[in-house]
């Protein structure tokens, strides 16, 4: 039941970010690259992969490129985090 749970909170996380919005204002940083006002799904080949949200929206961390695979973290806004399992980044 627990499985099914997180399953479900995974996917509807995953589906609230799928509506189309404005860019995050600030700036997204993926190991040594920057993104101004960054709006969608950015890949790394960065490996761990440091992500670093200075923009006013969530961060949120995939396990495969393109924003696919397991949902593996997020990172709030102001927050940094390193993540061995991570690949890709969306942002609203």
């Amino acid at each position: 039941m627990k499985s099914i749970v997180t399953v479900l909170a995974t996917a509807g996380l995953v589906l609230a970010h799928a509506v189309p919005a404005s860019a995050a204002n600030g700036t997204l940083t993926l190991g040594p690259t920057s993104i101004t006002n960054p709006s969608g799904c950015y890949s790394s080949d960065m490996w761990p992969l440091s992500v670093r949200n200075q923009t006013d929206e969530t961060a949120i961390v995939f396990s495969g490129r393109n924003c696919h695979g397991i949902l593996v973290g997020e990172v709030e806004p102001g927050g940094q985090g390193v993540f061995e399992f991570g690949t890709s980044v969306f942002i609203p």
